[in-house]
């Protein structure tokens, strides 16, 4: 009699811890997704395979990568009218906050032409979005970072929305290339003391 309310009671302490464990574990396990995967709205238009995929981008460095991938194609005209690819293709263990073609739009097409026709402004600018070491998802929340263009920029948010200089949104974070980790920001950044792009 002894050995079965013994048994009974294991019976019901399993059903009630197993539950209880698993619900403990799902958000370290979706830390752990956030982590190492790509995470953001804009995540799901990137191309499902080829070289612009998120697993194709991950066999190239960042400037290579990010020309094959078509929400990038305006980014990579000024990379290259920067003199910029190699820079970036050789660098180790960056981080590219890279603006869309969307951020672009924002900026009056008078204002853009003139800053692409101009290589030292448009180096500035971009190497403003580059900051020289690795930055993890988990490093944004209240972040600080020094840029190549040597001024700072600073990341705020949690889970999976984070915000650049409070005004740029990250629409798909955490993409690896060969040589870095890529933000994909919706708003172009503009070093101190620079233009706005509004």
């Amino acid at each position: 009699m002894t050995a079965t309310r013994n048994r009974r009671v294991a019976i019901w302490t399993a059903a009630f811890t197993l539950p209880l464990s698993v619900a403990l574990l799902a958000p370290a396990a979706h830390a752990a997704d956030t982590a190492t995967q790509p995470f953001g709205p804009a995540c799901s238009s990137v191309p499902k395979e080829g070289a612009g995929s998120l697993a194709g981008m991950a066999k190239d460095p960042v400037a290579t990568a990010a020309s094959h991938n078509p929400a990038l194609s305006t980014l990579v005209t000024a990379v290259k009218k920067a003199g910029l690819v190699d820079t970036l293709n050789n660098a180790k263990n960056i981080t590219v906050f890279a603006p869309d073609n969307a951020a672009f739009a924002k900026v009056p097409k008078a204002t853009l032409d003139k800053v692409l026709a101009n290589k030292a402004e448009l180096t500035k600018i971009l190497t403003y979005h580059v900051v020289g070491e690795k930055v993890a998802p988990n490093q944004l929340n209240n972040g600080s970072f020094t840029t190549l263009e040597t001024s700072k920029l600073t990341t705020s948010g949690s889970g999976t929305s984070f915000k650049v200089n409070k005004s740029a949104n990250v629409v798909c974070g955490n993409v690896s290339t060969a040589n870095a980790t890529v933000y994909i920001i919706d708003s172009l950044l503009m070093p101190p003391g620079m233009m706005t792009s509004k």
